[in-house]
């Protein structure tokens, strides 16, 4: 099978099972959005959405936010992984989106890259999920399932597995392709003892082929 052939499977599988995948992130604007996404780093998104009311409900927007201190943040932020660097991150990304972009969350990966706190993945999520553009964020979910599916082959980082991917997803379906590989990767292809047996892209994926059929055949 090649990996055209592969993706095909894959895109009409999720198509048809989960044609309207969406992050579980939970906003109501897109610096809400923002704001969710900073703290998921290294954090699930059911703790994020425990965490984020209490902020939005006293900074409802980054003018806001901005004049906080770090005293004033922390509490509100203290069940989150890395509380004390993500409180610093969401301090100085509200400056910069005040004093730099007016108080509006900008729709470019390159100028969202250049708040404090978000990295490439963190862009594409936002201008994915906010604009629809054909940015593909790679987290742990996504580099390991498309790994272990095989749409990725040998790719050592986010940003080569990003490149892999993006030759073989039509740019009209981008937006989605994250939302798939992760919903997959945070319940069925889980990282510890996978749900193969849960799993419909059996007749497509590598791992099943090469690992898991090879110990049921030696099991018998």
């Amino acid at each position: 099978m090649t990996r055209k052939d592969r993706f095909s499977f894959v895109i009409d599988f999720f198509q048809k099972h989960n044609p309207t995948a969406e992050t579980e992130l939970v906003y109501d604007s897109p610096y809400q959005l923002l704001v969710a996404v900073i703290l998921s780093a290294q954090c699930t998104d059911k703790r994020v959405n425990m965490t984020t009311p209490a902020i939005f409900e006293k900074y409802p927007d980054a003018a806001a936010l901005s004049k906080a201190t770090y005293d004033e943040l922390f509490p509100l932020v203290r069940s989150i992984s890395y509380p004390g660097n993500k409180t610093r991150h969401l301090l100085g990304m509200s400056k910069l989106l005040v004093e730099k972009f007016n108080n509006t969350v900008p729709m470019t990966v390159e100028e969202l890259m250049e708040l404090p706190g978000v990295g490439r993945k963190t862009a594409n999520v936002i201008t994915s999920v906010i604009d629809q553009q054909p940015n593909l964020a790679v987290d742990t979910h996504v580099f390991r399932v498309a790994a272990r599916i095989g749409l990725s082959q040998g790719a050592k980082t986010p940003l080569a597995t990003e490149k892999q991917l993006l030759k073989y997803i039509p740019p009209v379906l981008v937006h989605k392709f994250h939302h798939w590989l992760i919903l997959h990767g945070r319940y069925i292809c889980v990282a510890r003892n996978p749900k193969c047996g849960q799993c419909g892209l059996r007749p497509v994926c590598k791992y099943f082929q090469k690992v898991v059929k090879v110990e049921i055949g030696s099991a018998k």
